[in-house]
């Protein structure tokens, strides 16, 4: 009987490490991620790209998509954070939210592309969500660890959600001032209807509100799947900037939740 105890013992210890070692690795990557500021750029431009071109499967990213090759192309990546969120990158290298390259005449709308990406946070979720539970976001400069530009898409949070029901009147077609606080912080908001294909947000975002574009490194922007009252769908834009005297530091990935709670409540 004392000899089973002692083998008892050691495979509780034995499952025991087996299960801390896993966490260690989980953590690693974590840690590792957050302290390269290239690893985005390092996993799509070394890995997913090249395994896409050579045998069609884009892992470890979702999907690569090359138009135009790889200046203009994107690819979906999970990020380790959250159970549903996803990244849309550039297969370009491209910094961030600042990128002038974004304000080109002709440049691609990755605003588009993200709210298609919706489609593997559904299928993380198994469920189909309503288009106002889906929320894209990019950070500011102040406001992110990577070097590489990425939107956020996962689900939204049902408070962001539930206060963007609430006032809908109050929102139309031009940015409203920055009266909105959301997560106590102070964004403005304005409302697309339609498709997002022919108003892309980073240059609405830069000709729409004074001094956006001669510091747009400072801006964090949101778009927001919608449904109007008045029966038509669109998208809510919220932006907010950069204040660090007010501990702002304009990460609108604060409006999203990386548990995803409205895949689990009703629509």
């Amino acid at each position: 009987m004392l000899v089973n105890v002692f083998k008892m013992i050691f495979v509780a210890r034995s499952v025991s490490l087996l299960g801390l070692a896993a966490l260690l690795v989980v953590l690693s990557a974590v840690w590792g991620w957050a302290a390269d500021p290239d690893a985005l750029w390092k996993i799509v431009h070394d890995r997913c790209v090249p395994n896409a071109e050579q045998s069609g499967q884009p892992a470890p990213c979702a999907l690569v998509y090359l138009r135009d090759g790889a200046d203009r192309g994107y690819a979906v990546l999970k990020d380790l954070v959250g159970v549903a969120q996803f990244l849309l990158i550039p297969t370009s290298r491209l910094g961030g939210i600042e990128s002038p390259e974004l304000l080109a005449p002709d440049g691609p709308n990755y605003w588009e592309a993200a709210w298609q990406a919706r489609s593997y946070v559904e299928d993380k979720v198994q469920r189909r969500l309503p288009r106002d539970a889906i929320g894209l976001a990019i950070n500011s400069s102040s406001g992110r660890t990577q070097a590489q530009l990425h939107i956020h898409v996962d689900c939204l949070r049902a408070d962001v959600r539930a206060f963007l029901r609430a006032h809908q009147d109050e929102i139309g077609p031009g940015w409203t001032p920055p009266s909105f606080r959301l997560n106590g912080h102070p964004y403005r908001a304005m409302r697309i209807d339609g498709e997002v294909r022919g108003a892309d947000p980073f240059k609405l975002l830069a000709d729409g509100i004074p001094g956006a574009r001669e510091s747009m490194g400072s801006e964090t922007l949101v778009m927001v799947g919608a449904s109007f009252a008045d029966g038509r769908d669109g998208f809510y834009l919220l932006a907010d900037r950069v204040d660090l005297l007010a501990g702002d530091r304009a990460s609108g990935e604060e409006l999203l939740d990386h548990d995803c709670a409205l895949a689990k409540a009703a629509p």
